[in-house]
C-alpha cells in the first residue's frame, strides 16, 4: 500500500496531510505564524500516530515547494529532505499555486480554471492558472508558467475561471480581471490536504526527485520566464 505524507509552511498556517490507496486521506493544520519549525515535527508525529503508521513506511514526502515566504518554504523543504534522507525515500515537490487550485475547485467533477495569485510582497504577486481535471492523469494542469510581477502586468488566458489566493487583495489587481472571474475567494491558503493529492498523481507517473534535490521555489531568482498570455 502506498502511503504518502505532505507537509506546507509557505504562508501563516502550518499544515501536514497523509494519503494512502487504500483511501485514506488525513490533514491538519493549525495558525502558525513564525513558529512552522517548532510546529512542524510535532504534528507529524501526531498525524502518523492518528493514522497508526511509521515513519518508516512512508513510500514518499511531499513539500510546499513554492512560491511563498521564503523562510516558509525553506523550512518545508529542508523537513522533507530530513525525513527523507532518514527513512531513504524520494521526495515530491509541490507547487503552492496548484493546490490553491486543486482547494477552490473541492468536489466539483469537471474540468475547471483556477486564477492564482499569493501576495509577494514588495509591491509584487506571484501568479500562476491552472486547470483541474480529475479525468488527467496529472490532476493539475499548468497553463502558464508560474512567475512573480506586478499586480498590474496580470493576464488570463482561460475565459472561464475562478480566482483565488491573497494576491487577488493586492493594490493594482486588474479590476477586469476580478469582475470576470466567476468567484473570488482571497483568503484562500495553500495546504498540505491538496498537496498529498497532487503528489499522489505525480508518484502515479513517477515524478520523484532525490532528497538532496528537495529545493524551495522562490520565483525571484529566475531570471527569465514565458510571457503570459493576454487577457481573454
Amino acid at each position: 500500500m502506498t502511503q504518502l505524507l505532505a507537509l506546507d509552511t509557505s504562508g501563516t498556517s502550518c499544515s501536514v496531510a497523509l494519503w494512502s490507496d487504500g483511501g485514506v486521506l488525513i490533514g491538519h493544520q493549525e495558525h502558525a505564524e513564525r513558529q512552522h519549525t517548532q510546529r512542524l515535527l510535532p504534528m507529524v508525529k501526531a498525524l502518523l500516530e492518528e493514522a497508526d503508521i511509521t515513519m518508516a513506511s512512508l513510500d514518499a514526502i511531499a513539500y510546499g515547494r513554492g512560491p511563498g515566504s521564503f523562510t516558509g518554504i525553506r523550512i518545508a523543504a529542508g523537513v522533507a529532505q530530513g525525513l527523507a534522507f532518514g527513512i531513504g525515500c524520494p521526495v515530491i515537490p509541490v507547487s503552492t499555486l496548484a493546490a490553491l487550485a486543486l482547494r477552490l475547485h473541492g468536489d466539483n467533477a469537471g474540468p475547471l480554471a483556477y486564477a492564482c495569485s499569493l501576495d509577494a510582497r514588495m509591491g509584487e504577486v506571484y501568479w500562476g492558472e491552472y486547470v483541474i481535471d480529475p479525468t488527467h492523469p496529472k490532476l493539475a494542469l499548468s497553463q502558464v508558467s508560474e512567475t512573480v510581477c506586478r499586480p498590474e502586468q496580470v493576464q488570463v488566458m482561460s475565459a472561464d475561471y475562478a480566482a483565488c489566493g491573497s494576491g487577488m487583495a493586492v493594490v493594482n489587481m486588474p479590476q477586469n480581471m476580478l469582475t470576470s472571474a466567476l468567484s473570488v475567494h482571497s483568503d484562500l491558503e495553500p495546504r498540505a490536504l491538496e498537496m498529498v493529492r497532487l503528489a499522489a498523481a505525480d508518484f502515479a507517473l513517477g515524478l520523484l526527485s532525490a532528497p538532496e534535490d528537495a529545493l524551495p521555489v522562490y520565483l525571484r531568482d529566475e531570471v527569465t520566464w514565458k510571457k503570459l498570455p493576454r487577457y481573454q
